[in-house]
């Protein structure tokens, strides 16, 4: 990978995400570390932030009698009903303290529109709205993007696909991520990865060259 032209996109390393959270991904806090060694080899650092209003149509709250991780079929498909979480400026929403947040050149926060969630970096759930980060990359001169961060399996998957669709390069830092596979969801999504042309790799293959 040339360093100069590839950013590391870090995908919800937040507290509700992490081992005690409302939303904990096992072994979620076990990514820090390895984010922080990799952020500097790399152009540019892109920080994803879930910041839900109270309220979001994606929690099981909003749908009285359904339980968190059922599915319903909502405007844009369907959707996994999440228990409450990284709800805006709660502490739940906030970075993991471990974090080195100072290494980011863009803090992007999704999943702010109450009726739809956003589990990627690139669009809405309905694959149509965008984020706008697609445009910031290019405007940067960013041609190459790995990813890492919570969870394997929906953020960072939705992510990496959506990445590959915008014509990036894209690769996943396995080592890097943690997943909740749910029904089976990791496989999955390592599947569509593969067909979407998504790379698989580990933090000690991204060494300067």
């Amino acid at each position: 990978m040339r360093f100069e032209d590839a950013a590391l996109v870090v995908i919800d390393v937040q507290n509700d995400f992490c081992p005690g959270g409302a939303l904990a991904v096992p072994d979620g806090d076990a990514v820090v570390p390895i984010v922080n060694r990799l952020a500097p080899r790399f152009a540019a650092c892109i920080l994803t932030q879930d910041w839900h209003p109270p309220g979001h149509r994606s929690f099981a709250s909003s749908h009285p009698g359904r339980a968190p991780f059922e599915t319903a079929e909502l405007a844009y498909g369907e959707q996994v009903l999440w228990p409450d979480h990284c709800v805006q400026g709660t502490a739940g929403a906030a970075f993991h303290p471990g974090l080195a947040t100072d290494a980011a050149d863009l803090v992007l926060r999704k999943g702010f529109r109450p009726g739809i969630d956003s589990y990627s970096a690139f669009h809405e759930n309905d694959r149509r709205t965008p984020t706008g980060l697609a445009g910031y990359l290019r405007g940067r001169g960013i041609t190459r993007l790995c990813f890492a961060g919570l969870a394997t399996d929906f953020c960072v998957a939705w992510s990496a696909v959506d990445a590959a669709r915008e014509g990036f390069e894209a690769a996943v830092v396995e080592d890097a991520c943690r997943a909740i596979d749910l029904d089976g969801s990791l496989a999955a999504a390592w599947d569509e990865m593969r067909a979407a042309n998504v790379a698989r790799v580990f933090a000690a293959d991204l060494q300067p060259q």
